[in-house]
């Protein structure tokens, strides 16, 4: 939840801005947390077994939500909270045995379905770190230290 804080938190009328020229914008890279998120988690779900093959590309476009490319801040926010409430019912629900399965990721490594949760998590705060790089940039404290300075405020 904490990438759609960052979002509700970042100014909407800069919401183009790029920390450096090779770099996303900061709505690029929350748009990318959403989608990937959607998609991996979706294709996951999905029970797919091999992330490289070339059928799976065109199955990607299915996990992913109808949003326009200039979203605003307020829809690409709860597009997140909704995305990870979804996808947490989902995962909840399956078996330790659908989490053991071996499948292909998109480069060809070998892993269980639980280890590819964990790399759509990875990648997740990876961007969410170019978030609040761009929060930094800024003068906005993420929501992240925010907590952490009120507990410690609070001992």
């Amino acid at each position: 939840m904490d990438a759609a804080t960052a979002v509700e938190d970042f100014p909407e009328a800069e919401f183009d801005f790029r920390p450096a020229p090779d770099a996303m914008t900061f709505r690029e890279a929350a748009r990318h947390i959403l989608d990937a998120g959607d998609v991996l988690s979706g294709l996951l779900l999905a029970g797919e077994p091999d992330f490289s093959a070339p059928e799976v590309r065109p199955k990607m476009k299915t996990h992913t939500r109808a949003l326009p490319p200039d979203v605003d801040a307020r829809t690409l926010a709860g597009a997140l909270r909704e995305s990870v409430e979804q996808c947490a019912a989902r995962f909840a629900g399956q078996s330790d045995e659908f989490f053991a399965q071996i499948i292909t990721r998109f480069d060809g490594q070998k892993l269980t379905r639980l280890e590819m949760l964990q790399f759509i998590k990875e990648h997740e705060l990876t961007h969410r770190a170019h978030l609040f790089l761009c929060l930094r940039m800024k003068g906005i404290v993420p929501a992240t230290t925010r907590r952490r300075m009120a507990q410690q405020a609070g001992r």
